[in-house]
């Protein structure tokens, strides 16, 4: 599929562990007008009306020299989100299998440069960034590094990440169990959070493996989240609750975390899968 050679409005839907994206180059003039529309991005992404994804993934040009191309994320309701882990590791596969790339490269996100390598295991890998604890970094109003929000009567204590994204992790006992819809609703609503929050519920299993909800702004529930899965295994290593890599298994598949600590990227893989090729049609 070469959509930059061609008048149609062509796209790739993908997966990550569930999490689902439609890929498309947004360097093809057929493409531009549409994703320039609020309305029209929002239709694409819905699941009755349109293709259906947690994000759209766009290609760009490359913003710096040292990166093969750009790309910029669309949530379903349209806005716009500064980092998708899940969903550059789609992006990387689909830029190897239409050759306009090949491992090791570097991608410019809008929250950074990515760089993307391949393992031992031949898998896909992508370093999204350190760990961020700074309340700063996050827009986080509250006082400290973290706090509490009420559901169901109880009270979950979180810390606040930036992965390039918000995130407020909990760490729970149970992660079936936990109010993943009544408190990730609230926190979107938390006037600490005046640009909504990605919220993660992980639970530790041993100290190489941890189970992980995520309520993603934008989107809601989603079966996995790749950044929000960095963001829970910062935590638990930074806790003495787990050690790196950490699987983390999520509703849709593992993900795999591997952060050394303070000074170090955290590097995310997991499965990626092509679900079809298309041409949307407004």
């Amino acid at each position: 599929m070469n959509a930059a050679a061609a008048g149609a409005l062509r796209f790739t839907k993908m997966h990550g562990a569930g999490n689902d994206f439609v890929v498309v180059d947004g360097r093809a003039p057929a493409w531009q007008p549409w994703l320039a529309q609020p309305d029209a991005v929002a239709r694409l992404c819905d699941r009755r009306f349109g293709v259906g994804c947690d994000q759209l993934m766009v290609l760009e040009p490359a913003r710096s020299r040292e990166a093969a191309f750009g790309y910029r994320i669309h949530n379903a309701d349209a806005s716009v989100a500064r980092q998708c882990g899940n969903g550059v590791r789609c992006l990387a596969a689909w830029l190897e299998r239409e050759g306009l790339a090949r491992a090791p490269f570097v991608l410019d996100s809008p929250a950074g440069p990515v760089a993307v390598r391949r393992g031992a295991d031949a898998a896909l890998s992508v370093a999204l960034r350190e760990p961020d604890f700074d309340p700063a970094g996050v827009s986080y109003a509250g006082t400290g590094a973290g706090g509490s929000v009420e559901a169901g009567g109880r009270r979950f204590r979180f810390d606040v990440v930036g992965m390039g994204n918000p995130h407020a992790v909990i760490v729970v006992d149970d992660a079936d169990a936990a109010p993943v819809d009544a408190l990730g609703a609230a926190l979107q609503r938390d006037p600490r959070f005046p640009d909504r929050v990605n919220v993660g519920f992980v639970q530790p299993i041993d100290r190489h493996h941890a189970r992980l909800r995520v309520y993603e702004r934008g989107v809601g529930e989603t079966l996995a989240c790749g950044s929000g899965a960095c963001a829970a295994a910062a935590v638990l290593v930074r806790a003495g609750l787990a050690d790196p890599p950490l699987a983390l298994a999520l509703p849709g598949g593992t993900l795999v975390v591997d952060w050394s600590g303070p000074g170090h990227r955290a590097w995310l893989s997991g499965p990626v899968a092509f679900v079809f090729d298309g041409e949307w049609m407004p």
